[in-house]
Parts: C-alpha cells; sequence; structure tokens
C-alpha cells in the first residue's frame, strides 16, 4: 500500500550520471541513501520494471516512483517548549534556540528539535523517504539560534525543498565576528569542500570536490575588536558563514572549530569570552507552497547575544 504515486518522462538521455543521482535532484528532499533504497525496494521503477540505482537515465523512459506509507521514526516525542514564529496547517518556522540538536544521532538521541516538533504536531508530519518525521527541510547547527522552516505534509517540503535548491530562499543572518574591516560591505566567492585532514571540519579549497560558495556580508556595527555583521548566504553549504568568514581572517566569535587562537587573542584583548557561536539565522523569506504568498520571518536577538554586544559596544 503507498500513499502517492507519481510518473514522468525522462527527456533526455543522461550518459554519465545514475538514476539515484538523477532522481535526487528531481527531488531534493529525499536523500541519496533513500532514494537508493526505494530503488532497491522495488517502488521506484523504469518502463514498469525494476532496476539498480545505476541505471543510466535514457530519453523517453517512464520513471514511476511510489511513495510508501510512512513507518514510525525512532525518535520520541518529548515536550519540549517552542518559540514558534509563525503556523499553519502546512507548515511552521520557529526560532530555534542555541544549544538545541535539530536531528537525533549518536550521543544525542533525545531532547532534540526532532524530539519536541513530534510532540507538538503530533503525527501532522511529513513522510518523505517513508519515515514519519518532521518535515525539517534545512538545517541549524547545534550552537546556532534563528529562523528553521518545518513542513507538515510531503507536498510543502517538497516545494519547499526545491525553493531552496534553486536558491529562490532569502537567508539573511546576523553574526559578531573577531576584528574590525577596514570595507563596510562585500561578496565572498570561495569554494568549499570536506577539510583535507580533519574530516568533519569544512575549508575553502580548491580540490575537484570544493562546490561554489556566495556569501554577501556588510557591516551593522563596529565593536571592541570585534564587528557584528549581517551576512546573506546565496548557496547553502555545510557552516559555510563560519568556513568563509574564517577565510576572510575574521572568524566568528566563539567558535573554537574555525578560529580557536583568534578567539583566545579576542579574550585576552577584552576579557570577554563567547557563550557560544555567535550566529543567528535572523530572517528567512519564501514562498509560503499553499498559498503562494511571499513569507518574510525575523527572529529576534536572543538574550545571549544581545549582552555579547552590550558588553563590546565601544563607549
Amino acid at each position: 500500500m503507498t500513499t502517492r504515486t507519481e510518473t514522468f518522462t525522462i527527456e533526455k538521455s543522461l550518459p554519465g550520471e545514475r538514476l539515484d543521482v538523477f532522481l535526487r535532484q528531481q527531488f531534493p528532499a529525499v536523500s541519496r541513501g533513500a532514494m537508493q533504497r526505494l530503488i532497491e525496494s522495488g517502488h521506484i521503477r523504469v518502463n514498469g520494471h525494476p532496476v539498480k540505482p545505476t541505471h543510466t537515465p535514457r530519453a523517453g523512459e517512464s520513471v514511476e516512483v511510489n511513495w510508501p506509507d510512512a513507518r514510525p521514526a525512532a525518535a520520541q516525542p518529548e515536550e519540549i517548549p517552542l518559540d514558534i514564529l509563525f503556523e499553519d496547517s502546512s507548515l511552521l518556522v520557529l526560532n530555534k534556540p542555541a544549544g538545541l540538536v535539530v536531528h537525533p544521532a549518536a550521543g544525542h538521541e533525545e531532547h532534540t528539535l526532532v524530539n519536541a516538533l513530534l510532540h507538538h504536531c503530533t503525527g501532522g508530519l511529513s513522510g518523505i523517504g517513508g519515515v514519519a518525521r518532521p518535515g525539517i527541510v534545512h538545517r541549524l547547527d547545534k550552537d546556532t539560534s534563528g529562523c528553521l522552516v518545518v513542513a507538515k505534509d510531503d507536498a510543502t517540503h517538497l516545494a519547499l525543498s526545491e525553493q531552496f535548491a534553486s536558491r529562490t530562499v532569502n537567508k539573511i543572518y546576523h553574526a559578531i565576528v573577531c576584528g574590525r574591516f577596514t570595507a563596510d560591505a562585500g561578496e565572498i566567492h570561495a569554494p568549499i569542500a570536506r577539510h583535507p585532514t580533519h574530516r568533519k571540519r569544512m575549508a575553502v579549497h580548491d580540490h575537484a570536490s570544493a562546490r561554489a560558495a556566495h556569501t554577501s556580508w556588510r557591516v551593522l556595527e563596529p565593536l571592541n575588536h570585534a564587528t557584528l555583521v549581517e551576512a546573506r548566504i546565496h548557496t547553502g553549504r555545510t557552516h559555510q558563514i563560519r568556513v568563509h568568514f574564517l577565510h576572510l581572517g575574521h572568524p566568528v566569535l566563539g567558535d573554537a572549530t574555525y578560529g580557536a587562537k583568534p578567539n583566545q587573542k579576542f579574550t585576552v584583548a577584552t576579557g570577554y569570552a563567547a557563550p557560544r557561536v555567535l550566529l543567528h539565522a535572523r530572517e528567512l523569506t519564501f514562498i509560503h507552497p499553499r498559498t503562494q504568498k511571499s513569507m518574510k520571518l525575523t527572529a529576534p536577538l536572543p538574550a545571549d547575544f544581545q549582552q555579547a554586544i552590550k558588553v563590546l559596544r565601544l563607549k
């Protein structure tokens, strides 16, 4: 039994591509691993026949995608307070607090945003890929606060994912970074890849695997040995803002992963130690998939961020 079936025809042959990679581009909300499992389990067929994930897409082939019923999520609902900026029957936008992990993982199986959403939405969640879970379309790092959009159904999840993939979502962040700038604004065009030796970190790199990354920034206020900046990300690479500002020589305040030494020097110079990575997803603008209206949500700066500005503000 399936919840929905989609059928489409491949328009042109792609001799150098695999079916799982091709379908990942068609359905950006679904991970490549989940797509492979759907193909291997027979939920995806080409010309009515089961195929392998390595199948080469050919012009004229008919692809049938049978989305399976969602199975129960492993995470359990937990009553955790949520700061909701907007909510309707299709989606919600919340102001994620710093310190809250988004997805359960090894060492963080409980007390995550997913646990909180399972309780809050009580079953009204997307089931993309066959797993009943909140439709978290994008992520924020544990220590990053601010706007996060969640889909309540598959259609909303897919539509929002397409907006993120096509870069039509406007994402604005506020950050406090080490040091002062000589310019008032700028553009960062620097490709990002996995760090060559520290596999849990990202880095600006010219390796073939590096992906293009673009960040715009402007100074909001000079501070004591630091600067309050606004950053707009035009691409969504992992740790993009943190990596790009490190590349400029101005790592985000409190970021021990990308800028431990500059942060240590900052603390010696000012006597102030940041409580966490001072990065906040300030504003999110997108088109509501159901109403087609432009939605602009703004998350107030959290108390620790405001306190940092107050302490570092020039007299």
